[in-house]
């Protein structure tokens, strides 16, 4: 239960990470806002008036973080439901989908599930649909794939989805694609009651306050949720019963729609192409293991077209990008829009893209120069990445070394946020942070401080609020509280770690994140001086 939180509260007799001071100690917060941060000494003066205080007991206290793309309701129904993330095999995964299909307390509807991923599997493929059927009893079941661009569908579930032997990307056998997954996907979708829907929004937003997010970018459209379930999501944030969710609605021409439905930009999941494991991202060299390119949704003009609409309605567009071929699309589109309404105009938007992943060096100077928001998710390399991962396996070591660029797009200074796509991945803010920090490719790997900035600032900075995700006075108070061992300062180039950890340099130190050791355990998560979670004593 969310409880209303006294309009002082002052912690005291912990770490406290903040530019304003890299020593503090303490913090005041006066109803929504941060009012001041400082020493213990100091707080002293603060503590006759306090409604509350906080002792912190040596705890960490840190800006919430703010996850830059999920699926609320997806994300629900798989903490709530089938999640088939990690299934050794298909036999296992076949297995589970029975034993929750059995578990059903009423046959009939649409079950949904989530997770599997065929390139981990000995078997090395997909079921085919009689062997799927045979699992779900007969029931209609949705199943995506880990990267949600590809699709299991039983045989009751294809029967109720209207002309879906008609549309690109059917397969009478296989997993779905393109066009037929789409179909199938807002089948399985609309036969959701409304109070499933809840239910899912819920558990997600309920786990996101357990990690200490304090805010999510929804990224909705109509190939991947609807109308309603956007705005349910919504309303549901608004009660203030957990993070604040900021809504992208991914349509081509939805402007107007984007603002009927209180969303904060035309974009997210507004598809140039599909994804590396589903063989659908848009390539200009085929794949190694398949004879094409990929899938291109979209056209650079119809990016321009978009990104012109947006701009003249002060709204900031947003593109999913995955490979080499569909990010030089939105690039030209851009441009193009620059030359139509004034590059100043679409740089000052910040327009996103999502993913990202297939960068070269002109494509990141041609971030820069755009002003776009790369927004990214570098949970995909630790899940795919390495000499044995699946973006091997896709496109050959070399080019699979050249993904998730993280270093380089810092230093040609393009902002960068952090988030999961969940169900892609799960939610996992510090573990997202070391991803980043500890990249699969040496030389994209960025410090432990950066990659936290991305992952609470950055998701701020990329809707337009630069004075938020900061503990500083005046900012606003989303905070979380930690416990964590000893702090310490992690970046790639040893020489600056070194100079880092020199109490001259008075840079505040974060929770080691080398991989193995424990991650932060949250305490408590505060959103705008309310607190949405608090940890079992």
């Amino acid at each position: 239960m969310t409880e209303r939180t006294p309009r002082t509260v002052l912690l005291r007799g912990g770490a406290v990470y903040s530019p304003a001071d890299p020593f503090a100690t303490a913090m005041l917060v006066e109803g929504e806002h941060i009012a001041w941060v400082g020493s213990d000494g100091a707080a002293e003066a603060y503590a006759g008036t306090a409604d509350e205080i906080v002792e912190l007991d040596g705890a960490l206290v840190t800006p919430a973080f703010v996850d830059a793309h999920v699926h609320a309701t997806s994300t629900g129904l798989a903490l709530t439901g089938l999640d088939l993330t990690g299934s050794p095999s298909l036999a296992a995964a076949l297995a589970a989908l029975t034993a929750f299909v059995e578990a059903q307390p009423e046959p009939g509807g649409v079950l949904i599930g989530h997770g599997w991923d065929e390139t981990g599997w000995p078997e090395g493929r997909p079921p085919t649909l009689d062997e799927l059927d045979a699992a779900a009893r007969g029931a209609a079941v949705y199943l995506s794939r880990t990267d949600v661009h590809s699709a299991l569908a039983t045989t009751a579930l294809r029967t109720l989805t209207e002309g879906l032997a008609e549309r690109p990307g059917h397969s009478a056998e296989g997993p779905l694609t393109k066009d037929a997954h789409h179909a199938v996907r807002q089948t399985a979708l609309a036969h959701l009651t409304p109070e499933q829907r809840r239910r899912a929004q819920r558990a997600t937003l309920a786990r996101a306050a357990e990690l200490g997010i304090g805010a999510l970018h929804e990224c909705a459209g109509p190939e991947i949720s609807s109308e309603q379930d956007l705005a349910a999501l919504l309303a549901l944030a608004a009660d203030g019963e957990g993070p604040e969710v900021f809504g992208y609605w991914g349509e081509l021409g939805g402007v107007e729609t984007a603002r009927r439905l209180g969303a904060v930009g035309a974009g997210g999941d507004l598809f140039v192409d599909g994804a590396l494991g589903s063989h659908t991202a848009c390539l200009h060299t085929a794949y190694a293991d398949a004879d094409h390119t990929g899938t291109a949704y979209l056209t650079a003009e119809q990016v321009a077209d978009h990104v012109a609409a947006c701009t003249e309605a002060g709204l900031q567009a947003g593109f999913h990008a995955i490979g080499d071929a569909a990010v030089a699309a939105v690039i030209d589109g851009v441009r193009a829009a620059g030359k139509r309404v004034g590059a100043d105009r679409v740089r000052a938007l910040r327009h996103r893209v999502e993913h990202a992943e297939a960068l070269d060096d002109k494509a990141i100077a041609a971030f820069a120069e755009l002003g776009l928001t790369a927004s990214v998710q570098p949970a995909f390399d630790a899940a795919w990445g390495g000499p044995d991962g699946m973006y091997v396996q896709r496109l050959g070591a070399d080019r699979a070394a050249t993904l998730n660029p993280f270093a380089a797009l810092l230093r040609a200074g393009v902002p960068l946020a952090f988030g999961s796509d969940a169900p892609v991945t799960p939610l996992d803010p510090w573990g997202t942070v070391r991803a980043a920090a500890f990249h699969r490719t040496l030389d994209h790997r960025i410090s432990v401080r950066a990659a936290f900035t991305a992952h609470t600032r950055g998701g701020w900075r990329a809707i337009g609020r630069d004075q938020d995700g900061v503990l500083v006075p005046g900012a606003v108070a989303s905070y979380a509280i930690w416990a964590a061992d000893e702090l310490v300062v992690q970046a790639p180039d040893a020489r600056v770690a070194g100079w880092s950890t020199d109490p001259r340099s008075g840079t505040p130190g974060l929770p080691d994140l080398t991989p193995g050791h424990p991650l932060p355990t949250c305490l408590r998560t505060v959103v705008r001086g309310r607190t949405v979670h608090r940890a079992a004593e």
